[in-house]
C-alpha cells in the first residue's frame, strides 16, 4: 500500500506543477506499457485494497488496463516542454499543457505515442472569470409534518424506492460518486450538513474550492444524498458521497472529458460503488469536433470508451441521456451512448415524457435511454438553502441513481453488469422498449422481491 500512495502522489505531484499560464492542452495517446514497473502478479502496488476486493467479489480480472501510464513515456514528454494535466490508465493516455504549437509535432514523433489531439485552447478573456463569491445563504427551508420525504416523495414513489427505504435499504455502506460541474454551498447548507461526504476533488482546477464553484452538482447530489426528514430526503440518503469537479462551465471542450475519464478512475481507486455524471457532451466551442449522430456508438468519444469499461471494474454508472429533445440534436449525450451503462431520461411525477428528454437509439441500434425517472419537476436544494424545483435528465439520473445504490445494497451478491440488467428489467415497458423511454419506470422493490424469490443470481 505504501507503493500504491507513493505513486498516486508523484501522480498528483506531477499534475500539479503544469504550467498554470499554458494555452493549449493535448491527449497524447501511448501505444503500450511495454516499459511498466509494475506486474498483473502485484495488483497492490497500483489498485487500492477496495478496488481489488470489489474485482475479487465479481470475478473480474485485472488486467493491463489497470496498469498506470508508463512513468517513463511520461517523463520523455515532459523533457520536450509539456506540463502534465491528467493522465488516464484505461485508455493509455496523457494529457499535458503547454504554449507551443510546434509541440504536437515533436511529441507525435516519439516511438511510444500513437496519436495527439488538442483537446483545449485557451477561452477568451470575458470567459475566464467565473466569479467564485458564494450566493447569500438563507437557510430556512419548509418543513413538512406530515411527509417523511419532504417535497420529494412522488419522484422515489414513482419507482418504489420508498419502500426499499422501509425495508432499511438507504443506501448504508454504498460509496457513490458524483461527477459534475461543482457544488455551490453544499458544505454551508444548513439542511446538507449531515450528508456523508467522504471527500472532493477538483480536476479541471486541481486545488481549488468545489463548493464555490457552480450549483449543478449540489442540486443533483441533493436528490441522492439529503437525509432531513420533513424537508427532503433523497434516494440514498445513508450512502457516502465523493464530490468530484471534471466540468469546466467558462467553455465546452474536448479537455473535459480528459478531466472526466481521470474522475472516474479517482473513483474506482477509492473503492466507488456507483457513479453518478448528470453530463453529457455533443457540441463545442470548435464546432468541427461535434459529434455526429453515426458516432453515438459508444466507442467514438472518449468518455464513452472509458464508460464502457466501468461495469468490467465492479462498477455501475448512472448517466443522464441529456436535454435535446426538443431541438434538432434530439438524440442522447455522450457518455449515455457507452454500453453496461444506465442511461436516464426524463418524466414528469405522473411518469409522462419530459419534452426535452433526448432520445436514442444509439448508432449501433442499442436501446437507448434505458430507464427514465422523474426529472421535471425534480425536487432539489438551492444554493440559498431552501428547497426547490429543476428541470433536466440532470435530476432524473441521481434520483435513479440513488436508488440503484440502495437495490445493490439490498441485492449484495450481484455483479455490476447482473444489477443493471435487473434494473431495466424492472421497467414497466420491458416488454416493448423504445428510443423514447426505453424499458421505462423501473420498479425497485419488484427488482429485490425477484432477487430474493429466485435464488438471489439465478435467472436474474
Amino acid at each position: 500500500m505504501k507503493k500504491l500512495i507513493l505513486s498516486i502522489a508523484l501522480v498528483l505531484m506531477c499534475a500539479g506543477a503544469r504550467g498554470e499560464g499554458d494555452t493549449l492542452k493535448y491527449r497524447v495517446c501511448l501505444k503500450d506499457k511495454a516499459v511498466t514497473e509494475y506486474s498483473l502478479k502485484k495488483p497492490e502496488d497500483f489498485l487500492s485494497r477496495k478496488s481489488i476486493e470489489r474485482r475479487l467479489r465479481q470475478n473480474l480480472a485485472i488486467d493491463s488496463t489497470d496498469l498506470p501510464v508508463c512513468k517513463k513515456y511520461v517523463d520523455e514528454i515532459c523533457r520536450l516542454g509539456a506540463h502534465v494535466v491528467v493522465t488516464g490508465k484505461w485508455e493509455n493516455f496523457v494529457t499535458v499543457s503547454c504554449n507551443d504549437t510546434m509541440l504536437a509535432s515533436r511529441m507525435a514523433a516519439l516511438p511510444f505515442v500513437r496519436s495527439v489531439e488538442l483537446v483545449w485552447k485557451a477561452p477568451a478573456e470575458s470567459n475566464k472569470g467565473l466569479s467564485a463569491k458564494r450566493d447569500t445563504l438563507i437557510n430556512h427551508p419548509t418543513v413538512y409534518p406530515d411527509s417523511t420525504y419532504g417535497t420529494a416523495f412522488r419522484q422515489i414513489a414513482i419507482s418504489r424506492g420508498d419502500r426499499l427505504h422501509a425495508a432499511g435499504f438507504r443506501g448504508q455502506g454504498m460509496t457513490i460518486a458524483v461527477i459534475d460541474a461543482g457544488y455551490h454551498n453544499a458544505d454551508s447548507i444548513t439542511a446538507m450538513r449531515n450528508i456523508r461526504i467522504l471527500g472532493t476533488r477538483d480536476f479541471v482546477e486541481p486545488g481549488a474550492d468545489v463548493y464555490a464553484k457552480g450549483s449543478h452538482g449540489m442540486m443533483v447530489l441533493s436528490c441522492m444524498g439529503m437525509n432531513r426528514p420533513e424537508v427532503m430526503v433523497g434516494t440514498a440518503p445513508e450512502a457516502s458521497y465523493w464530490l468530484l469537479r471534471s466540468e469546466d462551465e467558462r467553455s465546452e471542450q474536448l479537455v473535459e472529458q480528459d478531466y472526466w475519464a481521470a474522475a472516474v478512475e479517482f473513483a474506482d481507486s477509492v473503492g466507488v460503488d456507483v457513479l453518478n455524471t448528470s453530463l453529457g457532451y455533443y457540441e463545442f466551442d470548435d464546432r468541427s469536433e461535434n459529434y455526429r449522430l453515426c458516432e453515438l456508438d459508444g466507442h467514438h468519444a472518449l468518455m464513452s470508451r472509458q464508460a464502457s469499461r466501468i461495469a468490467d471494474k465492479g462498477m455501475v454508472l448512472v448517466c443522464s441521456a441529456g436535454n435535446a429533445g426538443a431541438g434538432s440534436w434530439k438524440k442522447i449525450t455522450t457518455p449515455g451512448d457507452a454500453e453496461n451503462v444506465l442511461t436516464v431520461g426524463a418524466v414528469d411525477r405522473g411518469g409522462v415524457l419530459a419534452p426535452f428528454s433526448s432520445i436514442g437509439n444509439t448508432a449501433d441500434g442499442r436501446i437507448k435511454p434505458d430507464v427514465v425517472a422523474v426529472g421535471l419537476g425534480s425536487a432539489v436544494m438551492q444554493t440559498d438553502g431552501n428547497q426547490g424545483r429543476a428541470n433536466g435528465t440532470s435530476f432524473a439520473s441521481p434520483i435513479m441513481c440513488g436508488m440503484v445504490a440502495c437495490l445493490w445494497q439490498a441485492c449484495p451478491e450481484l455483479t455490476a453488469k447482473e444489477l443493471i440488467a435487473l434494473v431495466r428489467r424492472s421497467g414497466d415497458r420491458v416488454n416493448y422498449p423504445d428510443n423514447i423511454y426505453g424499458f421505462g419506470v423501473p420498479d425497485v422493490w419488484k427488482a429485490y422481491g425477484w432477487y430474493q424469490s429466485r435464488g438471489k443470481r439465478a435467472n436474474l
